[in-house]
């Protein structure tokens, strides 16, 4: 695909941002009434919600991000491209795997299982020559990458646990991406993906407002995680290796902090929880619309650092920006963990 000149590049991308929003949202309405009636999450002592909501939003999710990248392909005369079928099929693959967890809930071996099939495909689209850390083998940072995409993917289905979380961690996410390889100019693929993603969690985001009327379920939390993870490799590969870092280090840092924790407790971590960070703030007196407001105003400025450790190349940037941004996090993280100071 040819990268559109940089003058009508913003016009363009907000086109394609607003076509996948309305072609998800269109989708949703449509299958809200199925999803009403097979696909009901009822409430548990480890969910956030108090009444039955529909789960399965991930579908409409994941079609539009998928229609609307494969339509940009054949517009561009990139449809044949190997590497886009590819990221594409194994994003379908790994939104059913979801799909049969929420319908079935699968074992955690074969669940685990086809996650790494539709890991290793990603993987396999990747650039033969490229790579993150040259001083390693290829065959152990392709390993590394496996293992680390494979806890992304899970790391994003555990932390979709409250009305718009996901919403406000990928829409930040997936638009400075979109900034970062349009100024690095050559990623017309990736930024591709990223805008139909970034535009269809904007068209879901209504029906997902506290209080939801959908939930994304693992159908779409799983996909998420993976296109997020081919994407941020994919910066890495470019050289960006900070700014990869950077972009998910809320999510990352939640979902990790809160794995080691439960390990030194002795607690089965494959089973369901309400330990994580976000969920102990609204245990602790913030409110949902507080959480997620609190963790969006992070990821923009995380995507802020992430972009000036690309513009400003250099090892202050390598070194600095990742200290902002950990101390940013860790800052969110104990505001999390402390609550809300009660009113005297």
């Amino acid at each position: 695909m040819t990268l559109v000149p940089w003058p009508v590049m913003v016009a363009t991308a907000a086109g394609i941002v607003l076509t996948a929003a309305v072609i998800a949202f269109a989708l949703l309405l449509a299958l809200r009434p199925l999803l009403q009636r097979y696909a009901l999450a009822l409430p548990n002592a480890r969910s956030s919600h108090k009444t039955p909501t529909p789960q399965g939003a991930g579908i409409g999710v994941i079609a539009s991000t998928i229609i609307v990248t494969m339509a940009l392909a054949l517009k561009a005369g990139d449809i044949g491209q190997g590497s886009l079928w590819i990221v594409m099929a194994a994003t379908a693959g790994i939104a059913i795997v979801g799909a049969a967890d929420d319908i079935a809930q699968l074992g955690v071996a074969p669940r685990l299982l086809l996650q790494g099939v539709a890991v290793a495909a990603i993987l396999f689209a990747l650039p033969g020559d490229m790579r993150i850390v040259p001083m390693l083998p290829f065959w152990l940072e392709r390993a590394l990458l496996g293992i680390g995409a494979v806890w992304f993917v899970n790391l994003v289905n555990f932390m979709d646990g409250i009305d718009w979380i996901t919403a406000a961690e990928t829409i930040p996410i997936t638009a400075f991406l979109v900034a970062i390889s349009a100024w690095d100019q050559t990623s017309e693929l990736e930024i591709a993906v990223a805008l139909a993603l970034c535009g269809a969690m904007l068209g879901f985001a209504p029906l997902n407002k506290p209080v939801a009327k959908m939930f994304l379920g693992d159908v779409g939390s799983l996909a998420i995680g993976l296109l997020l993870a081919w994407l941020l490799i994919g910066l890495a590969g470019r050289g960006y290796l900070t700014a990869a870092i950077l972009l998910p280090l809320y999510y990352i840092a939640d979902a990790t902090v809160t794995l080691l924790r439960r390990l030194m407790r002795g607690e089965k971590v494959w089973v369901a929880h309400r330990t994580h960070f976000y969920q102990r703030a609204t245990q602790n007196g913030f409110t949902v619309m507080q959480t997620v407001t609190r963790i969006f105003a992070v990821n923009i400025a995380l995507g802020l650092l992430a972009m000036i450790s690309v513009i400003w190349d250099g090892i202050a940037a390598d070194y600095a920006t990742p200290v902002a941004g950990a101390m940013l996090v860790t800052w969110l993280l104990r505001s999390f963990a402390k609550g809300r100071p009660s009113k005297a």
